[in-house]
């Protein structure tokens, strides 16, 4: 019995001893989102969050990666914004500063791993194109392969691209992926920051590497994990009537997130800025993307590639396959 209670007592101080305060870490990213968060109307709320876990003190218990998945969820339930995003840096140095340049050159390199969010490109029976698109990485880094799914498609009549797994990424190659839609350069969104105050308009390019893909049916599959840049693309060409969008009601989150590094261990996302839509004056925050037709996700691509033959047999579009050929390919795919 004395030797359980000594045991008892050994793991009961090593948990004891094992506690970091997180004070001054839970100081620091609340500062960092109050100088920084674009929604000033939930401030309070964020600071008092804040407070109350440094009064507690139930995150110094916590392991790291425990602590800011916990605090991730919190901030996210209290701001009412998914954006919101707290990383443990597994392999920080303290004495090391972080280098943003360095640690761009890794990111890139992981990209590439994925090629750089471009999953497959491929011609679908009846000169259908589909592009599934994972993610929006660097846009100087992924400039020859978005060229590559591009070119492979554009031939095609009509287009599909999968974004039922996008989460978002870059927002400078969200536009330039955007400018293979529009012929001419145009103002797309503008972006509000209020830690600058500043309002930056972004614009469609007018030359991409490549071939355009002008004045042809598009169709963008969705899901609930359909998320921020993601959820960009769809919009903004659906409400231009000129894309469909097909499966589940996205993420619903608009606002573009800054990173900061926190006591070089920590990364910190916070959403920054708004985005408004020079066509409508609106975004899909807390909203989503609401489906041209709603089905199921696993669905999506049948149902998507059965309006697109459906629209070339309307048109009479020619393609390899005759028209009977393609009423049985839609009837295959109906069944």
């Amino acid at each position: 019995m004395k030797k359980i209670s000594f045991l008892i007592l050994i793991v009961f101080y090593s948990s004891t001893f094992a506690q970091t305060d997180r004070t001054e870490v839970l100081t620091e990213i609340s500062a960092k989102i109050k100088q920084n968060y674009i929604n000033e109307d939930v401030l309070q709320s964020v600071d008092s969050l804040f407070q109350s876990e440094i009064k507690s003190k139930d995150f110094n218990a916590l392991h790291e990666k425990e602590f800011t998945i916990t605090l991730t969820q919190k901030l996210r339930t209290v701001a009412k914004d998914k954006h919101f995003f707290i990383k443990y840096l597994e392999k920080y140095t303290p004495q090391k500063k972080i280098n943003e340049k360095e640690q761009q050159k890794q990111d890139n390199f992981h990209n590439s791993l994925e090629n750089f969010g471009f999953e497959k490109a491929e011609r679908l029976e009846g000169n259908i194109g589909y592009i599934n698109y994972k993610g929006f990485a660097e846009l100087n880094s992924s400039k020859k392969a978005a060229e590559a799914a591009m070119n492979f498609v554009s031939n095609t009549n009509s287009l599909i691209i999968d974004l039922r797994e996008n989460g978002g990424g870059d927002n400078d190659m969200l536009v330039y992926f955007c400018s293979y839609f529009f012929k001419d350069k145009t103002n797309l969104y503008q972006t509000f920051f209020r830690n600058s105050g500043k309002t930056v308009n972004n614009k469609i390019q007018s030359k991409v590497l490549g071939k355009k893909y002008l004045d042809k049916n598009i169709y963008f599959l969705t899901s609930e994990k359909t998320f921020s840049a993601g959820e960009a693309l769809a919009y903004f060409l659906q409400e231009r009537k000129m894309a469909k969008v097909i499966g589940e009601k996205t993420g619903g989150a608009a606002n573009p997130v800054d990173p900061f590094f926190i006591q070089n261990k920590y990364l910190l996302l916070v959403p920054t800025g708004k985005i408004t839509s020079i066509y409508s004056g609106k975004n899909w925050e807390h909203i989503g993307v609401i489906p041209d037709q709603e089905v199921k996700v696993e669905n999506a691509l049948k149902v998507a590639y059965t309006l697109a033959l459906k629209e070339i047999l309307k048109n009479k579009t020619k393609t390899e396959l005759s028209e009977t050929e393609i009423k049985n390919l839609i009837t295959k795919l109906e069944e």
